[in-house]
């Protein structure tokens, strides 16, 4: 199956504090395939890319949280940062949003802390993901088994460690994406 993502629609989930590297890249990977990637935020005009503890740019942002409907996209990008999930657990649109993926078995990828927010929705229990190590025992606390490995995939929800293993997750992402659409079609 080619990895053909052309018109895909594929949702960012990110705020403030953002690993920048793990939203610019991913997404950079996706609209290559063709796809139409949006980031998705709590507030209008930008968020803060992070590169560790370091401010870097401000990323536009393209709907709102509060606009966006998660019914219209066919896959969900998580990045990481501590920050950023962090923060985005405590907004309750915002695991509503995740929980609709899970739910509908639309894939997810989700890197470093960006797991963190398939806990709050509720997508870890019983798979197998990775996550940057602090997350280790909260994500095993929430019933997923835990590995350290570059990229982990279970069910359609692709979750790898940290910014050096975005190659790795970003193939992995694209070819689970393009798997889903290809299901997603063939079942209407």
């Amino acid at each position: 199956m080619a990895n053909d993502l052309k018109g895909c629609k594929v949702a960012v989930l990110a705020t403030d504090g953002v690993e920048q590297v793990e939203l610019t890249e991913p997404v950079k990977a996706l609209r290559e395939q063709g796809a139409d990637v949006q980031v998705v935020a709590p507030k209008s005009g930008s968020i803060q890319g992070y590169d560790h503890h370091d401010r870097k740019d401000a990323i536009p942002v393209d709907r709102t949280l509060d606009a966006a409907r998660p019914d219209e996209f066919e896959a969900l990008l998580l990045p990481g940062g501590v920050i950023n999930p962090d923060a985005l657990r405590l907004e309750p649109k915002a695991v509503e949003f995740v929980k609709h993926f899970v739910t509908s078995g639309k894939p997810i990828a989700a890197i470093c802390h960006g797991p963190w927010m398939l806990i709050d929705a509720g997508a870890v229990k019983g798979r197998k993901v990775t996550s940057w190590p602090s997350l280790k025992t909260d994500l095993r606390n929430a019933g997923a088994e835990w590995v350290d490995q570059e990229v982990v995939t279970d069910n359609g929800i692709v979750t790898s460690r940290k910014p050096q293993d975005i190659p790795a997750f970003n193939r992995k992402m694209i070819e689970e994406f393009a798997e889903g659409r290809h299901q997603r079609r063939a079942a209407e």
